[in-house]
């Protein structure tokens, strides 16, 4: 059921921030004996999940292996992904995958059984799809069984204010805990307050703080932002991965061009038709995101180019229908004939690798506080994500955090203090706002893209300095929107990023210094702890 109530305390066994594949899996999980509410700060499919395209990664062809799938992407991790972390996902991948069958997801098949494609990085197709538009079917599935299972309350139109921890209240205790979250109600413009036992954040990832991102707008770091504030560690944030092909076309908005398309034979080229990516690795096009797109980045500054080209017209036009027909008709809308020309494309901020630091159970260092989905750090993804690894990343640990909360007793929800917002007024121009959201993006493209240097941190560094204290002022003097709560976490987002970035002197995977080009011998995480 959908509330809406202008009551502004709630009270439920479990919060889950977000409604993407995370949020919606791990709510289904707790349902059966848990009240849950899941808050989602625009409508329910407007996450970065219902935008994947790509598939799903699984061990599941004949011939593939568990130990396949755990070299490919501590491959593609450049010696950062946990080798535990890494297991426990492929190994739990099946049943994440029978579980979307059973829910009714309508997978993409071959004369009778998964039809499996494959993708940069990996060693044998093991990618499970619904054509080039798996997140959005998935997703509709998924939203479709939560609006008509009990128990679960969906929140649309609130974005997360901040976690409410016993820290914050002064409460004496001997340790830290999370006692619900307070989040602003678009459709009234009041900030309720949420009291539950358990919070999961499954936010998504950050890359609107990037000028091109493959991103939706919901993508701005809300739940990493609001954990380091709760005094969460967070770490690896300087390894943001870019997909490398973004098409480009003035009326196009961050529409992506699956990895799929190289998967199933794709050729990147200059505009005169020159293959390059040989040149640049032996896996040529299906060498992983970080190579291939570092490799269009360098043909693009050395010829001077606004973009490359990806050709997948040799491939039969039935063959395209079939395979990639929500690609073929958004570019035909844009007088794009994939069938018989190639595809204008460009690097755009995908994936957000590091976030909020977790165990196996998708627990924080804040008990009663969970993180799931691209907003955690599992240790999985590593310095580089392998591709389709973050869907299935999110079921699984969706289901390990919820076997965790329904494993603890449950206590009974605090009694917590409401938003106070009566020494604030109305903004009076949101100018300052704009001017400052842009100038964020901007620099951080410029400065803290696919290739780094000291020179340029230092530059985001001392910018992030002055946007921070102009919109902690704003924060602190005017009613909260959705705008500034957004932009006050992606600048909190571009400091970590900057801050981690900084740290790392070697190239490792997604961070690419010409200060300091080579890898170092010993693979070291960046762990960043609140003050």
């Amino acid at each position: 059921m959908t509330l809406s109530s202008q009551a502004t305390q709630h009270h439920f066994d479990v919060l889950i921030v977000g409604s993407g594949l995370a949020g919606l899996s791990a709510a289904l999980h707790l349902a059966p004996t848990h009240r849950v509410a899941v808050l989602t700060k625009r409508a329910m499919s407007d996450g970065s999940s219902n935008w994947a395209q790509g598939g799903i990664a699984a061990v599941l062809a004949e011939g593939d292996s568990f130990d396949s799938h755990v070299q490919d992407t501590l491959v593609a991790g450049a010696g950062l992904s946990e080798p535990e972390a890494t297991r426990f996902v492929v190994e739990h991948s099946p049943e994440s995958i029978a579980w979307l069958r059973e829910l009714g997801v309508p997978f993409s098949e071959e004369d009778g059984h998964l039809h499996l494609t494959r993708e940069g990085g990996h060693s044998a197709r093991r990618i499970v799809h619904v054509t080039d538009a798996t997140g959005a079917a998935v997703q509709k599935t998924l939203i479709s069984t939560v609006r008509r299972t009990p128990n679960i309350t969906l929140f649309e139109n609130h974005t997360l204010v901040d976690l409410i921890t016993r820290n914050k209240l002064d409460i004496a205790s001997t340790a830290n805990q999370c006692l619900g979250l307070y989040a602003l109600d678009e459709s009234t413009d009041e900030v309720h307050t949420f009291s539950a036992p358990h919070t999961i954040l499954a936010t998504g990832g950050a890359g609107k703080v990037y000028l091109y991102t493959t991103n939706p707008d919901t993508a701005t770091g809300d739940g990493i932002a609001a954990a380091w504030r709760a005094g969460c560690r967070v770490t690896n944030m300087e390894f943001i991965q870019f997909h490398p092909t973004c098409l480009y076309h003035p009326h196009a908005k961050s529409f992506l061009i699956t990895e799929a398309v190289r998967g199933e034979g794709g050729r990147l080229l200059l505009p005169d038709g020159t293959r390059f990516m040989p040149q640049h690795d032996e896996r040529a096009e299906l060498a992983p995101r970080d190579v291939v797109a570092r490799a269009i980045d360098f043909e693009m500054k050395k010829h001077g180019l606004d973009c490359v080209y990806l050709d997948i017209s040799h491939q039969p036009l039935a063959f395209v229908l079939e395979h990639f027909p929500n690609i073929y008709a958004r570019c035909l809308e844009l007088g794009i004939d994939i069938s018989k020309q190639p595809i204008p494309v460009v690097p755009a901020a995908h994936y957000t690798c590091g976030g909020i630091h977790t165990d196996l159970m998708g627990a924080t260092d804040i008990p009663g506080l969970h993180a799931i989905g691209e907003t955690a750090y599992t240790g999985l993804h590593g310095a580089n994500r392998l591709a389709s690894n973050s869907l299935v990343e999110c079921m699984v640990f969706a289901r390990a955090a919820a076997t965790h909360i329904l494993a603890t007793p449950l206590a009974v929800p605090a009694a917590l203090p409401e938003w106070d917002d009566s020494r604030v007024t109305d903004a009076d121009e949101a100018v300052v706002i704009s001017h400052n959201w842009d100038e964020l993006r901007r620099f951080m493209w410029d400065y803290v893209g696919i290739v780094r240097t000291n020179k340029r941190l230092e530059r985001a560094s001392h910018r992030i300095a002055l946007l921070q204290g102009e919109i902690q002022e704003f924060y602190a003097h005017f009613h909260v929107t959705r705008d500034l709560l957004e932009l006050r976490n992606l600048v909190q987002v571009a400091e970590l990023i900057v801050r981690s970035a900084h740290s790392r002197h070697e190239s490792r995977g997604l961070h690419f210094s010409r200060d300091y080009p080579n890898m170092m011998d010993k693979a070291v995480p960046t762990i960043l702890t609140p003050d």
